[in-house]
Formats: structure tokens, C-alpha cells, sequence
């Protein structure tokens, strides 16, 4: 019957209007400001080294469940009522996971495995029927992808049932299986592995789904720093501390968005084989810019909190840490996406290393401060390189 084949459900291509992403994909994403929300009050709450280690995790668990989605949504369309269903369901257990974030290890680790496993099996399971007459090689890839994430899966409900570290040891684990499978091809014994030729996606579908991802992480960013300075007596400090994160995070926005997305969507759309380029540069390389918005929010509460204090090494790493993880994903995502890194950014990182030297004598929010400076310094030498060139231009 019309409508109930698996082909009928998959995205249409050939226009610029068939690549939009949808407003049921912006709705499903806004799951995602819960969990960034989470994942930054998760980590300023318990901000030890062992704490870092398991907001780490469930930040590389939260995103690879949004980036699998963005994957099948570029071959899904969400305009038909079967995707629409799955996608509301995997809202609902996103919600789940969400809320088990501050007691994933601890009394929700079940919940949040469960949650987890339920939403990438589900959702594999869901687009392997969908794809059975959508020809063999996709049909192949996600029994490949299925058999991957169900294998990681025992590990995530497994963990779910122990407690201290052979959670967090058993977590790993799954992570490492869940992350190996796309560079590995998905390689199952008996049925080979995908090639880059097999991932036909929407590039341009692709870099705008990140982008509006990054624009959700960037506007949490700038909800955290407003609420805590909403919730502060009003002084010149804390004004100077406000107006610091702000401009942080609209240094990111500029980094990310005046050259990188432009390029990279340029680039993608263009390429021979836009599979390969959408799993380094989207895929993995995206990990490090969302996790520098996730550590930049937690340093603006420190310099909230605790702006007087020197010699804080973990404080100063949060500080320093946010602006370098970012750094260093837009230096993988522009050198992938344009075949040369950007010096500008190799530039930031050296400063930012050379700020740690002085983290003894410094206050924090006189670091936080500098370290603005440097997201400053590396905008306007890449704009300086670059305004005027064209999209497909290298960097230099």
C-alpha cells in the first residue's frame, strides 16, 4: 500500500528545499538544551577529576545520540508520519536521559542506560526497515550500524546494574565500541564494511542540522551566565565577570559560523564523497567544540563564584580548558573541511598555553578575562586572512 514502504518514508534529493532541515528536527533539538543544561551544572556540581571523567562520557554519550539522529534524519523524511513518530518517541526518552544526567552514577545509572540504549537501537531498528527497499547497500549499512550499537548496548545496561567504578569502567567500554564503529566501517564478520561511497548524504542538510546545534549550545551558554548574573547582587564585578562570558560566547559564534560553517558547507556540497567528510568533520570533530561550550559555561560560573581566587589549577583549567577545546575543534573542522589548518587557531592555542604559566599569580576573573582576549585575537587574524575570499578557498 502507498505510504507504507520504507522507500516512501526517505528524504527527498535533487533541490535545495529537500536538504532544509525541518521544524520537527529544531523541535527535537530543543531535548538537547535540557541535556547541555545538565551536562554543565553535572560538571560545575561535581568538579573533580573523576567528575570530569563522567561528565565526559555522558557528553560523548549525549551527542553521538543527537549525531546518529542527524544522520538518519538526512535520509528520513521527517515530513512523513512514521518519522515524525519516531522522532517524538526518541524526544520523550531523550527527556529521560536527560533528567538521569545528574544521577547517572548513582541511582538513575539504569535509567540513563536504558534511556540510551533504547533510543540508538530503536532508532537503528526504525530506519533498517525503513531502508529495505531503499537497496541493498543502505539496507546492509544499518544492519551493520544495528549490530554495532546492540553489542555496545549489552555494555550500557550491563553497566547500568553495577556501581562505582565497574560502572564508569563498563561505560567506557560501551563508548569505545559505539565510537570505533563509524571509523571502523561497521565492520561486521560475514557482511564486510560500509564504504565512504555508501554514506550519499545531504551535505548541505548535514552542516546546517550542526550549525543549529551549536547555535542550541551557544544560547544555553548565554542563559547560564544570565541567570547566575540575574541571581547576584549587582556590582562592577560581577557586571565585568557578565559581560565577560558574553563575549566569549559570541567570540565562539563568530569562530564557528563567519568562516567555519560557511566553508564547510561549501565544501561538503561539493565533495565526490560527502560520507567521508561528514564523519570527520561533523561526526567526530564536533565532539571538542561542543564540549568547549560545555566547559566555557562552567568557567563563567567559577568566575562568578570564586572570581578573587588564584592558584586554582582545576578552576583555571575549566577557564583555559573551555576556549582550547573549542579552538581545537574548529582547527579539526576548518583543516577537514578545507585541506589546510588555520594558523590563526594554532596561534590561540599557543596563548592559551602560555596564559597557564600564569595561573598562579592571576585572579580567576582577570584569566577568564585574557582567555576572552585570545577567542578575540584568533577571530580577528582569521577575518584579517580571510574576508573577501571565496567560500572554496583554503585557509591560510
Amino acid at each position: 500500500m502507498a505510504g507504507t514502504t520504507g522507500k516512501n518514508w526517505l528524504r527527498s534529493k535533487g533541490s535545495p528545499a529537500d536538504s532544509k532541515v525541518s521544524f520537527l528536527e529544531l523541535f527535537f533539538d530543543l531535548v538537547f538544551v535540557f541535556s547541555i543544561s545538565q551536562l554543565s551544572h553535572a560538571l560545575a556540581a561535581h568538579y573533580t577529576l573523576l567528575g570530569a571523567v563522567e561528565a565526559a562520557l555522558m557528553t560523548f554519550a549525549v551527542w553521538w545520540v543527537w549525531v546518529f539522529t542527524a544522520w538518519v534524519t538526512n535520509w528520513l523524511d521527517p515530513e512523513k508520519m512514521p518519522v515524525r513518530g519516531m522522532l517524538v518517541a526518541l524526544m520523550l526518552l531523550g527527556l529521560v536521559l536527560s533528567a538521569s544526567i545528574p544521577e547517572a552514577f548513582g541511582d538513575k545509572g539504569l535509567l540513563f542506560a536504558a534511556a540510551y540504549v533504547l533510543m540508538q537501537v530503536g532508532r537503528s531498528f526504525f530506519a533498517l526497515y525503513a531502508m529495505k527497499d531503499a537497496g541493498r547497500s543502505n539496507y546492509l549499512n544499518f544492519i551493520r550500524i544495528s549490530t554495532w550499537l546492540a553489542v555496545a548496548g549489552v555494555f550500557w545496561i550491563a553497566g547500568g546494574f553495577l556501581e562505582h567504578e565497574g560502572r564508569l569502567i563498563t561505560w567506557i567500554i560501551a563508548l569505545l565500541i559505539d565510537y570505533a564503529g563509524p571509523a571502523s566501517g561497521f565492520f561486521v564478520p560475514g557482511l564486510g564494511k560500509s564504504t565512504a561511497a555508501d554514506w550519499d548524504v545531504s551535505g548541505a542538510h548535514m552542516a546546517e542540522r550542526c550549525a543549529l546545534f551549536i547555535i542550541i549550545c551557544l544560547g544555553e551558554a548565554i542563559l547560564v551566565s544570565g541567570r547566575t548574573f540575574s541571581e547576584l547582587p549587582f556590582s562592577g564585578l560581577t557586571t565585568a565577570v557578565f559581560v565577560t562570558g558574553f563575549v566569549g560566547t559570541v567570540a565562539m559564534w563568530w569562530l564557528y559560523f563567519r568562516f567555519g560553517h560557511q566553508r564547510a558547507a561549501h565544501r561538503i556540497e561539493h565533495d565526490e564523497t560527502p560520507g567521508r567528510l561528514a564523519r570527520q568533520a561533523f561526526t567526530y570533530a564536533h565532539i571538542p567544540i561542543l564540549a568547549g561550550i560545555i566547559v566555557h559555561a562552567v568557567a563563567v560560573e567559577f568566575m562568578f563564584s570564586h572570581p578573587h581566587d588564584k592558584g586554582d589549577v582545576g578552576v583555571m583549567a575549566a577557564i583555559l580548558g573551555g576556549s582550547g577545546l573549542f579552538l581545537v575543534g574548529n582547527l579539526w573542522f576548518k583543516g577537514a573541511t578545507s585541506g589546510r589548518a588555520p594558523l590563526s587557531h594554532i596561534a590561540g592555542l599557543v596563548l592559551l598555553v602560555l596564559l597557564a604559566f600564569l595561573a598562579p599569580v592571576l585572579e580567576v576573573y582577570v584569566m577568564g578575562i585574557l582567555a576572552t582576549l585570545v577567542l578575540i585575537v584568533v577571530a580577528a587574524w582569521e577575518y584579517r586572512s580571510l574576508a573577501g575570499r571565496p567560500a572554496g578557498r583554503t585557509l591560510h
